[in-house]
């Protein structure tokens, strides 16, 4: 997912042979010619530069990796040069090579914009064997600096209500493309997902999008609401209606006249509000509870249950006709489990969210945090991630949150369970499959141990999201 940080700031990546390629800045030709050496036999390609306006010159028509440059140099010196060119993704990434007394000046030009720095050890000359290393680390971390302004652009230019449901993967893309069609009719909708999947945020933004978007949203969580109390709350009731009813009660159905009304958890909707929601549906009529007089209004209905309604109508616990009534436009939801590649937008949309409410200078995530992020299962879906995210942007003392600063259990399954994180059977599954993978040399050996086929090995790390 990572990008160089030449296609950030407009250049080539590499050489076209896929090598880096790598500028050394030194006016001792011996130097210079000994660090070109050992860079090369590291497969770096190499250019040669004895000053920074020499340098400087090069960067206007080559494209590089990484700079490589002393501090003492004829003319502007080295710190000049880094503050020039500026830090990823403006410019390459730098190491800047300092004289045994120069730790002051490796500080400033840490500062000052430069990803490493390497004290130059004559005459062992020991420092060209860690040289390749940090020039890699530099890269590295130049590229994921350019992903996190990519990404937080991204992020940032979705804007909206609807920008939760940002992500590059197919499943979210046909949902947006399904919301933007359902929008400009007024037929019912129901939509299916987990919890924590953005069920209400798909009807919002169906609401958003449609003419009525001027009109109210009004939620009634049917699962929340008291069978007793449910009808009132749907169809408001007349004073005297029941015991404690002393004035008259506008429901949400009212409210909603002109605008949308969604029907959360509507798989726990009891029996007897079946039969009113169904007339409802069928004529947009109701009275209040207690009133004789017949209301009609003009609401689109937008419906969204987590339970399976195929089986609850199976089971008559569930109207067959009110189900099809509710059904016209299904749009199902899926878990972040199936769709991993909208992991890191979602994560990167939530940073700049807390990262400005907290005020905090986090400025986005390490690789190796990536990799765990998109390796976990996620059951609680994107609310689960949203409520983590803001933890971390609280808690991080850096400017990069890293594995450690996530919760043990995401990392260390093994530890995730004296922890008492399993809560059910698939998170035990889950645990296992990956701490099986995790031990063994190849996928067939781990089906063997798991007593499975490769197959069913296969689509059991589909579920789960797990990956090699």
């Amino acid at each position: 997912m990572a990008v160089d940080v030449q296609e950030a700031t407009g250049r080539s990546d590499r050489s076209p042979e896929g090598r880096y390629r790598v500028l050394v800045v030194d006016d001792d030709p011996l130097h210079r010619q000994i660090e070109a050496q050992a860079l090369e036999r590291e497969g770096f390609e190499v250019l040669l530069a004895e000053s920074a306006e020499e340098a400087l010159a090069h960067l206007e028509h080559e494209a590089v990796d990484a700079i490589v440059t002393d501090y003492r140099l004829p003319g502007m010196s080295g710190l000049e040069f880094i503050q020039r060119i500026g830090p990823p993704p403006a410019g390459p990434p730098t190491v800047l090579v300092t004289g045994m007394g120069d730790q002051r000046v490796a500080a400033e030009a840490i500062k000052a914009g430069a990803q490493e720095y390497v004290v130059k050890d004559v005459p062992t000359m020991g420092y060209l064997e860690v040289l390749p290393t940090l020039i890699h680390e530099a890269v590295r971390r130049a590229r994921l600096l350019a992903e996190n302004e990519r990404l937080r652009a991204q992020v940032s230019s979705d804007g909206g209500t609807d920008s939760l449901l940002v992500g590059r993967s197919r499943a979210i893309r046909e949902v947006l493309t399904l919301i933007d069609h359902v929008a400009a009719v007024d037929s019912t909708v129901l939509i299916t997902g987990e919890s924590g999947t953005g069920k209400e945020l798909v009807a919002r933004t169906i609401h958003l999008r449609s003419h009525r978007r001027d009109g109210p949203f009004v939620v009634a969580n049917c699962a929340a609401l008291p069978e007793g109390l449910l009808e009132s709350e749907l169809f408001g009731h007349e004073p005297g209606a029941f015991t404690g009813a002393s004035t008259r009660r506008i429901g949400r159905f009212e409210r909603a006249h002109g605008g949308t009304i969604f029907l959360d958890e509507i798989g726990d909707i009891p029996s007897k509000a079946q039969v009113d929601l169904l007339r409802v549906l069928q004529t947009r009529e109701f009275e209040r509870v207690g009133g004789t007089e017949t209301i009609r209004v003009d609401v689109r209905v937008v419906a969204a249950t987590h339970r399976d309604l195929d089986k609850l109508v199976a089971e008559g616990k569930f109207r067959e006709d009110l189900y099809y009534r509710l059904n016209v436009i299904p749009i199902r939801i899926p878990p972040l489990r199936e769709r991993p590649e909208d992991i890191v937008p979602l994560a990167y949309h939530f940073l700049n969210q807390f990262r400005e409410r907290i005020g905090k200078p986090v400025q986005g995530f390490t690789p190796r945090a990536v990799e765990v992020l998109t390796s976990y299962h996620w059951p609680g879906n994107v609310r689960e991630l949203e409520n983590l995210i803001e933890r971390l942007v609280v808690l991080c003392r850096g400017e990069l949150i890293d594995i450690h600063d996530l919760p043990a259990y995401l990392w260390k399954p093994d530890e995730g369970e004296r922890l008492g994180q399993i809560d059910n059977l698939e998170t035990l599954e889950r645990l296992t499959i990956a701490r099986v993978i995790r031990q063994c040399t190849n996928l067939k050996e781990a089906a063997r141990r798991l007593g499975i086929s490769r197959t069913t090995l296969y689509a059991k790390m589909r579920k789960y999201g797990l990956r090699r």
